[in-house]
C-alpha cells in the first residue's frame, strides 16, 4: 500500500468519526431547542459561542486558529438554523408567500398597462413586447418615474434594466430599490447589438457628436476610445438618442442605438455591432406593486442589510450554502447616511415552493433588519 493510500484511509476513518460526531451534536442541539422553547430562551447565545471559539482555537494552536474559527462558526450556523426550525412557528412572510402563490393566476397576463423608460424603440420596450402579447405602454423619462408609476398604481407593471453582461449592474436601479416597495414578477435577458445611426447622407468622418446612454458607452468602450476626436453626449435612453438625431436633421451627429431605431426614425446604420462583445446581454426585470408568484418560478431575489462586522457576510452566505442554494448574484450598495453600512441584493436559483426554502426565507426576515422579499419568478 502506497503512502497516499494510507493517508486516504486515515482521512476516511476521521471523516466517518466526524460524521458520527456531527449527528450526535445535532441530536443534542434538538434537545437544546426543545429546552429553549419550554423556557422562552433565545436561539443564539453569543457569549457561549465566543467561549467555545476561544477554547477551540487555543486547543488547536495558532497555525490552525483561523481555520478552527471558520469551522466552528459554520457549525454554529447549522445549529442555529436547526434550532430556529424547531422553535419557530410559521413566519408571517411564509404565509404571505403562500397566499400569493394561491391567488396568482396560472398564466402570465397577455395584456397590461406597462411603464417603460425612454421612447418607442428602446430596449425596455423591446423586452416589454417580449413579455406581454398586447401591452399598453406608457413611456417615462427616467427609471425613478417607472418605479413611481407602479407605486402609485398608474401602471400595473414596469420594465427596468438591472445588469449587463459586459458592463455590470445598473447602479441607479439598485439604488432606487431601497426607496420603493415593489416585487419582481418576471425577468428576461435581451441580446444587445449597438449600431451607429445617422441621418441619410452622413459619413463617419463628418461626425462631431454622438448621443447615447451611459450604459451603451460602457458597452462600446473600444469604439469610443478609437474616436477621441468625437464628443460623446449621454441621453436618458439609446432610443431617445436616435430620435434626437433624427429630429435635429444634423449631418455631423449620430447615435449609438439599436437597429430597430434605424427603421423607426428613418436613420442609416453607418456601422453595426460596435459593442465590445458579441455576447452582450442586458437583464431586465418586470416589477409589480403586488406580490405575484407564477407557476414555474425558479429564481428568488432578496434585499437585506448586513451588519458591518467581520464575518457577517460570510455567515449570511454560509446559511445559503448549508441548504445547497446557488447564489447567482450578490450586489452591494451603500446606505446613504450610515457609517459604511451596505444593502445587499441576492439572486438565488431556487423554487420558493420547496418547504425548506420557504422556511429559510422566513428565518432570514427575523434575523436581518431591514429585510425585503423582492419576489419569486421565472427568467427567460
Amino acid at each position: 500500500m502506497s503512502n497516499m493510500e494510507k493517508y486516504r484511509e486515515q482521512i476516511d476513518r476521521i471523516d466517518d468519526e466526524l460524521a458520527d460526531l456531527f449527528k450526535q451534536r445535532m441530536d443534542v442541539v434538538a434537545d437544546v431547542a426543545r429546552h429553549k422553547k419550554e423556557h422562552g430562551l433565545p436561539v443564539q447565545v453569543r457569549d457561549r459561542e465566543r467561549e467555545i471559539i476561544e477554547r477551540m482555537t487555543e486547543r488547536n494552536g495558532d497555525s490552525l486558529a483561523i481555520s478552527t474559527k471558520v469551522f466552528f462558526n459554520t457549525l454554529f450556523d447549522l445549529s442555529r438554523s436547526s434550532q430556529a426550525k424547531l422553535l419557530s412557528e410559521e413566519a408571517p412572510l411564509e404565509q404571505k408567500i403562500r397566499d400569493a402563490i394561491e391567488r396568482t393566476p396560472d398564466l402570465f397576463p397577455q395584456k397590461a398597462v406597462v411603464a417603460c423608460q425612454g421612447v418607442e424603440g428602446s430596449y425596455s420596450q423591446q423586452v416589454c413586447d417580449k413579455m406581454f402579447a398586447l401591452p399598453s405602454i406608457m413611456y417615462f423619462r427616467n427609471f425613478e418615474s417607472v418605479f413611481n408609476a407602479v407605486d402609485k398604481g398608474l401602471c400595473k407593471y414596469g420594465i427596468l434594466p438591472i445588469e449587463n453582461s459586459s458592463y455590470g449592474s445598473v447602479n441607479e436601479v439598485y439604488d432606487l430599490m431601497k426607496k420603493y416597495r415593489f416585487h419582481i414578477v418576471r425577468s428576461s435577458k435581451l441580446k444587445i447589438n449597438h449600431s451607429l445611426l445617422a441621418n441619410t447622407g452622413t459619413k463617419l468622418e463628418d461626425i462631431r457628436e454622438i448621443y447615447t446612454h451611459d450604459q451603451a458607452l460602457g458597452q462600446c468602450s473600444a469604439f469610443v476610445n478609437a474616436h477621441e476626436n468625437i464628443r460623446f453626449t449621454t441621453c436618458e435612453n439609446t432610443a431617445a438618442a436616435a430620435k434626437l438625431v433624427a429630429e435635429s436633421g444634423r449631418k455631423d451627429a449620430a447615435a449609438i442605438s439599436s437597429g430597430v431605431c434605424a427603421s423607426l426614425y428613418g436613420l442609416t446604420a453607418l456601422e453595426h455591432d460596435i459593442q465590445d462583445s458579441d455576447d452582450n446581454y442586458t437583464r431586465f426585470i418586470c416589477i409589480s406593486k403586488s406580490l405575484e408568484i407564477y407557476p414555474g418560478s425558479h429564481k428568488i431575489s432578496l434585499m437585506m442589510a448586513i451588519s458591518h462586522t467581520p464575518g457577517s457576510l460570510y455567515q449570511t452566505v454560509a446559511k445559503f450554502a448549508s441548504l445547497g442554494l446557488n447564489l447567482c448574484k450578490i450586489e452591494s450598495r451603500p446606505i446613504v447616511g450610515t457609517d459604511f453600512a451596505f444593502m445587499f441584493y441576492f439572486d438565488i436559483d431556487a423554487s420558493i415552493n420547496a418547504p425548506e426554502v420557504l422556511t429559510f426565507i422566513g428565518e432570514l426576515q427575523g434575523s436581518c433588519d431591514p429585510f425585503v422579499f423582492l419576489g419569486a419568478y421565472s427568467e427567460y
